[in-house]
């Protein structure tokens, strides 16, 4: 990525503001979303994805040296909440940038486990979860379980058991009778869930 300093100050001040409004939304979110609700979220994603979409077109991914730490981060965070082709196109980005030491490893991880549950596929780092009114919080499955935690200790992940206590104790404390599962998903019946790292 290759910015005059004032752009880069400019697009990292940009991705930390587009992230504050991303996470102020999902943060205020009702029990029981109204449609409204829904529509101003979904109008804050598509705004994001729009600007990620043109930022990685013309630079690339937005990397440590350019944007800073929380720079890169606050543009992961806004591709995980991206449409499916632009986390494809973003994660052949992101993993150029680990490459190069310009983004962190572990938001790869979760971004390369959310493209493979999009497609189909087993997850590798245990990072994505579904939840649906009749199973409640489950993992999405994962290839080679017996090796999960090696791959995660590559990446910088904690124990996928600890991972999965805060999973599911975050969920517990969460009011399950009004989940608002049937409204926010993105593929019907299930609903991605992000957890903590």
């Amino acid at each position: 990525m290759s910015l005059t300093p004032s752009a880069a100050a400019a697009l990292r001040a940009e991705l930390l503001a587009r992230v504050a409004a991303d996470q102020k939304v999902r943060k205020e979110r009702p029990a029981n979303p109204t449609r409204e609700y829904i529509s101003a979220m979904m109008a804050i994603d598509r705004a994001n994805s729009a600007r990620m979409r043109q930022i990685i077109t013309v630079h690339g991914w937005p990397g440590k040296s350019a944007v800073g730490e929380d720079g890169s981060y606050a543009a992961w965070l806004l591709v995980q909440h991206a449409p499916d082709d632009l986390q494809e196109q973003a994660l052949v980005l992101l993993e150029d940038a680990v490459r190069r030491g310009e983004a962190s490893p572990a938001n790869l991880a979760y971004l390369t486990d959310r493209v493979r549950m999009h497609r189909g596929e087993p997850q590798q780092y245990g990072t994505q979860y579904r939840y649906t009114p009749d199973t409640g919080l489950v993992l999405h499955e994962v290839a080679d379980p017996e090796r999960l935690d090696e791959r995660r200790a590559a990446v910088g992940l904690g124990p996928h058991a600890e991972a999965d206590a805060r999973m599911r104790a975050f969920h517990a404390a969460k009011d399950d009778d009004e989940r608002p599962a049937g409204r926010l998903r993105r593929r019907p019946g299930k609903v991605p869930v992000q957890p903590a790292a």
